[in-house]
């Protein structure tokens, strides 16, 4: 079977895992931390970042540190990762839904303002499979209304927009390291910033609000979150980030790969990057046009199943979630976009390390099984 995405750990990984291990600092003490967010910081143009142990964490984190609570809003994409909507209910704040562009599958920025209100206190786009949105529209609507911009990155590592990378367009963006992502961990994640201040905060609140000013007293002024990142996560991190340019030009070659080979299918439609960008191509996903393709998504599934090829569902949108109605979210729009992508769309197998020959053998396929 060739799987959806398996993470390609070819560098120093294991030697510098062997060294946490054999110097006993296995938890969030230890020198690869602080080596693995200098790293990132700076691979991302950033000045400060800040290792946690997972993508949810960081976004619950950023958000936390932005003031963002009960009787506020988040804007966010419908089409999206559930832990984007979570980590908003987690602080109390109510997260409010923006269909996705047509093209791009990302939030749609000409849609945004509608949603806005009075509580409205940030924006949170999500860069879908490593495509950025558009954060000049995002960052003029953010001004005009005087939001913060949380950028969620945890699937765009390395993706630029107007030559900045992710990470570096926003007040405050978060990454996710599990196992699928083009730089990995295994399980973590990182909160980045330019802002001294909440750089501060980040560091205050995931270690349970010690203070970090003074010598360790056990007395806790505020109510903090144990988000640590272990050492031994920190180290795979580090390997990973001294070949970040060498996977990013893995993922993005076949990225563009597989667009050679799909693009003249009828009915199989590619999501769209704007002028300008970068796209790094976390995941290689397609949206059937079942009239066109001759076939629906779930039968494409089953055959490229039975021709040992994996594959993933899209998204399901948030306003469909059982969850967020439960928590109380306005779930009664109209999203006809986000509904066409998590019927119709599936990921295809995107690793770093996948050859042009099995990527043609799975577009073959694709195009065998087309029933015109």
């Amino acid at each position: 079977m060739i799987p959806v995405c398996k993470p390609y750990l070819n560098g120093n990984e294991l030697q510098y895992v062997n060294d946490a291990i054999r110097t006993g600092w296995i938890s969030s003490s230890g020198k690869y931390v602080k080596a693995f967010e200098e790293a990132f910081a700076d691979y991302c143009g950033v000045k400060y970042a800040v290792g946690v142990c997972n993508g949810t964490a960081a976004l619950h984190l950023a958000l936390t540190i932005l003031g963002i609570g009960k009787g506020d809003e988040v804007i966010i994409p419908n089409f999206t990762m559930i832990a984007s909507a979570f980590s908003v209910c987690y602080t109390g704040a109510m997260p409010v839904f923006v269909d996705a562009d047509e093209k791009t599958w990302n939030m749609c920025a000409t849609k945004i303002e509608e949603k806005i209100s009075s509580r409205t206190k940030a924006i949170l786009p999500v860069h879908i499979f490593g495509n950025p949105c558009d954060m000049d529209a995002v960052q003029q609507i953010a001004s005009r209304h005087n939001l913060f911009i949380i950028e969620d990155a945890a699937q765009a590592h390395g993706a630029k927009y107007l030559e900045k990378k992710t990470g570096n367009l926003s007040d405050i963006a978060t990454f996710s390291f599990f196992a699928n992502k083009n730089l990995t961990t295994g399980e973590g994640g990182m909160v980045v910033t330019n802002d001294d201040n909440l750089y501060k905060k980040a560091l205050y609140y995931k270690n349970l609000c010690f203070d970090l000013d003074a010598p360790r007293n056990y007395t806790h002024n505020d109510v903090g979150f144990n988000y640590r990142m272990s050492n031994i996560h920190a180290a795979i991190g580090l390997a990973q980030t001294e070949k970040a340019d060498e996977y990013k030009k893995m993922r993005m070659h076949n990225g563009k790969f597989y667009r050679k080979h799909l693009k003249d299918i009828k009915g199989i439609i590619l999501q769209e990057e704007q002028a300008d960008v970068e796209n790094v191509f976390w995941m290689n996903g397609i949206l059937l046009n079942p009239a066109l393709y001759g076939r629906s998504r779930d039968q494409l599934i089953e055959h490229l199943k039975e021709k040992r090829v994996d594959t993933r569902l899209f998204f399901v949108g948030m306003h469909r979630q059982p969850s967020l109605l439960k928590f109380g979210c306005d779930c009664s729009g109209y999203y006809p976009i986000t509904d066409n992508l998590a019927e119709n769309g599936l990921y295809l197998p995107s690793a770093s390390s996948l050859s042009e020959n099995k990527i043609e053998y799975i577009c073959d396929v694709i195009k065998e099984f087309q029933r015109v």
